[in-house]
């Protein structure tokens, strides 16, 4: 662990010894704002709660997260300090858990900066802070499991583009499984056992739920285990890099 600590201070120390962090918790927070209040119609609204707010965090989360994943592995392998990474006395998973902890950590931040929304509805309303906590709790968790898959698509490529691109797609899939338009497609010839097994991989469908006040087992275990399956996918493929 002391390992994994000196490590994951190096790498938080790398998103702010460049504009990457500060780039990307600037336009979190703009865009969160214009979600919120303009689109979101907060005010309009007249209830003292988030919704909107955390109702576009899977659509923000789909373009911001892989631009942050994008560079974990990619960049290191196009310049080569990969090698220098595997020289020190540290294991492939210390390096991905200390990357992941660090990218998510700049997540967290972003999300804490936000604080500022939730004192303007306390100050306009009664909200439940019980449930906005756990809308918190609820997004970072989802953050984590974004990271995971970009960090994935990063280790595969030395390209940060195409690590990005990957990324998206295949978190829009994960969103998008719940959805209505593609639960219809389903429907009608699949039976009801694929549908609620597509529908159960969506991360709009357990995001929604904790969203909602309710911490269930099976939404936060469904966002921790999809960073560890993706982690380890991660690591397979460094590891088979190495090889190579």
């Amino acid at each position: 662990m002391g390992m994994v600590w000196t490590l994951l201070k190096r790498e938080i120390a790398s998103f702010f010894a460049t504009p990457v962090a500060y780039v990307f918790i600037t336009i979190f927070l703009i865009l969160s704002a214009v979600f919120a209040f303009f689109i979101g119609s907060l005010y309009e609204r007249e209830q003292a709660d988030l919704l909107p707010f955390f109702n576009f965090h899977p659509w923000l989360y789909l373009f911001l997260v892989p631009a942050i994943a994008m560079r974990t592995w990619a960049e290191e392998r196009k310049s080569g300090s990969i090698e220098l990474l595997m020289t020190l006395p540290i294991s492939t998973l210390q390096a991905v858990v200390a990357k992941f902890l660090a990218a998510w950590a700049v997540l967290g931040l972003s999300l804490l900066l936000t604080f500022p929304l939730w004192l303007t509805i306390n100050y306009l309303g009664n909200p439940d802070n019980g449930v906005v906590v756990a809308a918190y709790v609820g997004s970072w968790l989802m953050s984590g499991a974004f990271l995971a898959i970009g960090m994935c698509m990063s280790a595969l490529t030395k390209n940060q583009v195409v690590a990005f691109i990957l990324a998206v797609v295949v978190c829009f899939l994960f969103v998008v499984s719940g959805s209505n338009i593609v639960l219809d497609a389903f429907k009608g010839w699949a039976p009801s056992i694929v549908i609620d097994t597509v529908a159960s991989f969506s991360f709009l469908t357990h995001f929604e739920s904790i969203a909602k006040g309710v911490i269930a087992l099976n939404d936060v275990g469904y966002f921790l285990i999809s960073i560890v399956i993706w982690l380890y996918a991660s690591l397979l493929i460094i590891e088979r890099k190495k090889a190579d």
